[in-house]
């Protein structure tokens, strides 16, 4: 493992600090022993990335981002593990989203809206008392 690449960088493996815990969940005498659950954090303003992707990343996923992975009982099945979710949270982060394009309602919409409007006005008119003669 030399590296994750997000949106065309390479982080490399200095830059992202791991950590093994037990399992935590129920098991018998192996579980609670074995430190086989992987931790992966990454601390995004002490990266190399370059600064525009940083300021994304913060804006979106905060400072530090942290992976916890503990679905298999091999340490090294949960290190790939938790290093793809790392990756695919950073990548779907790094995207820039689509900027909205700004629309006005169809004059037909704005019709309906008003017939809409206009009944439910009508509905409440009904409701009330007559008034006297």
């Amino acid at each position: 493992m030399d590296g994750l690449e997000v949106a065309g960088h390479l982080i490399p493996d200095f830059e992202l600090e791991e950590r093994f815990e037990t399992w935590g969940g129920p098991g018998g005498q192996h579980a609670n022993r074995s430190e086989t659950a992987v931790v992966l954090r990454f601390d995004i303003p002490a990266s190399s990335l370059p600064d525009d992707l940083k300021d994304r990343l913060v804006s979106r996923l905060g400072e530090v981002v942290e992976i916890r992975a503990a679905d298999h009982r091999s340490q090294s099945r949960n290190r790939v593990l938790a290093r793809e979710r790392l990756a695919e949270r950073l990548r779907e982060a790094a995207r820039p989203r689509r900027r909205r394009r700004p629309t006005r309602p169809t004059r037909a919409s704005r019709e309906r809206r008003r017939k809409d409007k206009a009944a439910r006005s009508e509905r409440k008119r009904l409701r009330r008392r007559p008034d006297d003669y």
